[in-house]
């Protein structure tokens, strides 16, 4: 068998000056800043719909509650039927 070659080490310094430009190079820092701020605003806005939808979904269970506590039939299916107990 013959002698392995040994390859040539790739320089560094080529490497440090030709990196490939990133997103965040290419823009602008005023166009970085504009859309971390409409981020942060759609997150701001979807916490505010969420807290939106929690309060109407308590509003309508308790609505439901005092809607059923003057409910006749439902008290009385819900009722205990042991009357033996209070004779």
């Amino acid at each position: 068998m013959g002698k392995k070659k040994g390859r040539p080490a790739p320089s560094n310094s080529t490497n440090l000056t030709d990196k490939p430009a990133t997103l965040k190079d290419m823009l602008g820092d005023e166009t970085i800043t504009k859309l971390k701020a409409w981020g942060d605003e759609l997150k701001k806005n979807e916490e505010q719909r969420k807290e939106q939808e929690q309060i109407k979904a308590e509003e309508a269970r308790l609505a439901e509650r005092k809607r059923l506590a003057n409910d006749f039939e439902h008290l009385l299916n819900t009722s205990e039927m042991d009357w033996h107990k209070y004779k």
